[in-house]
């Protein structure tokens, strides 16, 4: 759950420019959330998700009577306050890879959602699940997502993409002509879900950045990023810590909960509170472990066997869908890669 990992200070350093900009000073804005104007200024802080939640809620307590302060606040989120998953987005070859990497590293945004791609009948979802959110933050928040998904199609495209239609779980506003004006569309208020759908036939157009070799590299800084993210956090970094231990597929949940001193159901409950499972921390690990194996120079054939797969079809089947790509794709990407200096 995103909601639960630190996340760059950039996110709450916007929050306090908008502020600015209806007079609000920032200590005002700052007020009990344990930040300071040095940590906010510093590109490579981090802060934590209930720190952001502190500040969201004295910009709400300031601007709270300002018509879709949300869509506005979303609107500042330029791709490059993201780092390096912005950069990832920036450098795909095509819309549908920027998407894919966006939903894959979504920990990495400022978001509080989970986000999942989907298919509808009238093209491809989006959809920003909040039912984890406070819910005196939740308007203002899809608002934010909403709006900062759109501004960052914007930047990698550099022209907006016509949305479909718009789905929010949210009663309509008196001024929902405002959501008309900032999205291109009006949405479908009090739907069960958050839900952008897009022209599914555009997906596959190339951006004017791509560059595979930085989008390949980009891709790994960000698994690791989230990688030590996670480590910091909960039970399931224990978890990770298990399985990194142990040869791939050795151990198994109740193994896991052994190891952690922990009942086969105390580990379950743990892991869902944090919005994970034994399974998905599992494949990840295995993905990690064989993308190190494949950057080694390791045959797919040789990583297969090795990570607990009975035949190579299988582990690509299992691989691609857990990254988007071929184990031998991935491979051949990390060869053309040029070396960075910490490669050196």
């Amino acid at each position: 759950m995103p909601a639960e990992l630190p996340r760059s200070s950039a996110g709450a350093a916007a929050l306090v420019e908008l502020g600015a900009e209806y007079d609000v000073p920032a200590a005002r804005l700052l007020a009990g959330t344990g930040l300071t104007v040095e940590v906010l200024a510093d590109p490579t802080g981090e802060i934590s998700p209930a720190a952001e939640l502190a500040l969201i809620r004295n910009l709400l307590a300031a601007c709270g009577d300002v018509p879709g302060l949300g869509l506005i606040a979303g609107s500042r989120y330029h791709v490059g306050r993201f780092g390096i998953w912005g950069f990832a987005l920036l450098t795909s070859p095509t819309i549908r890879a920027a998407m894919g990497i966006a939903v894959r590293f979504f920990e990495l945004s400022y978001t509080f959602s989970e986000i999942r791609l989907g298919d509808s009948a009238d093209g491809t979802s989006l959809e920003f699940d909040d039912s984890r959110v406070p819910g005196d933050v939740r308007a203002f928040l899809i608002e934010r997502d909403i709006a900062s998904a759109l501004r960052i199609q914007q930047d990698i495209l550099a022209e907006p993409l016509p949305l479909v239609r718009v789905e929010l779980a949210i009663p309509e506003p008196p001024d929902a002509d405002l959501y008309t004006r900032a999205l291109g569309v009006r949405p479908e208020f009090g739907a069960e879900r958050n839900l952008v759908v897009v022209p599914t036939e555009l997906l596959d157009r190339a951006l004017p950045q791509a560059n595979p070799l930085v989008t390949a590299a980009t891709q790994e800084q960000c698994a690791a990023l989230l990688r030590t993210r996670h480590e910091r956090v909960g039970v399931a970094g224990q978890v990770r810590q298990v399985l990194l231990s142990n040869p791939p597929g050795a151990i198994q949940q109740e193994g896991a909960a052994t190891a952690l001193r922990l009942s086969s159901r105390t580990l379950h409950r743990r892991l869902a509170e944090e919005g994970t499972t034994f399974r998905e921390l599992a494949t990840e690990t295995t993905v990690l472990l064989a993308q190190e194996m494949l950057g080694a120079g390791l045959t797919v054939d040789d990583v297969a066997s090795r990570v607990g797969y009975g035949s190579a079809p299988a582990f690509t089947v299992a691989f691609k869908k857990a990254t988007g790509t071929t184990p031998g794709a991935w491979a051949r990407s990390m060869r053309r890669r040029p070396l960075t200096p910490v490669d050196r």
